[in-house]
């Protein structure tokens, strides 16, 4: 589920309507999807078959002409110039649409003055229009794999603003990999140390 903040109001928002309702007014929307019909290792063609009617039905309301899935992890060649390509403030000029199979990221949105964190993680739809000024990040496992729609590929060129807003926010999604390791002590266990 996806976990969406609002640092100036200090609110996060856990719960699927809750979610719904704070992004439908930046024309952002929001689903969730189930991944039960692949496993963690299917090949792209697998879920990319996997989810056919889906893939037709998204490409039949926006127009898209294909779609892919990308599989990005620590390992992967160029990351870091990848990643630095969408981690400033930005727009496209077609709609930024993803279905996270794996992994989670950051889509930061600028509205006015407002922005908004929405961090994605496998089951969440999100559906950016084209026009909206947002940057994007990997969450610090560095790790995604998703479904993208494309109207066409040229069109995810991003056009940077400069505004200079991504900088005052980072990402808030540490989870495991900057966790560490858990560590598990029985009450008996911390009482006799």
């Amino acid at each position: 589920m996806a976990v969406v903040r609002v640092p100036a109001e200090e609110r996060t928002l856990h719960d699927e309507q809750s979610i719904r309702a704070e992004l439908a007014p930046m024309g952002v929307e929001y689903e969730r999807w189930d991944l039960s019909r692949v496993p963690d290792d299917a090949t792209a063609a697998a879920v990319l078959a996997a989810y056919a009617s889906e893939i037709d039905e998204m490409k039949r309301l926006g127009g898209y002409t294909t779609a892919d899935v990308i599989d990005v992890n620590a390992e992967t060649p160029g990351l870091e110039t990848m990643l630095a390509r969408f981690d400033k403030e930005h727009t496209h000029s077609e709609d930024e649409v993803r279905f996270i199979l794996a992994g989670r990221g950051i889509f930061f949105l600028h509205e006015y003055e407002r922005v908004v964190s929405v961090e994605v993680g496998p089951g969440d739809l999100l559906k950016v229009p084209k026009g909206t000024t947002h940057w994007f990040t990997l969450c610090e496992e560095r790790r995604i794999r998703a479904i993208r729609w494309f109207q066409d590929t040229t069109g995810w060129t991003p056009h940077y603003t400069g505004s200079g807003v991504d900088a005052g926010y980072e990402p808030v999604c540490f989870g495991p990999v900057y966790l560490g390791d858990r560590v598990t002590t029985s009450i008996a266990d911390s009482v006799q140390g």
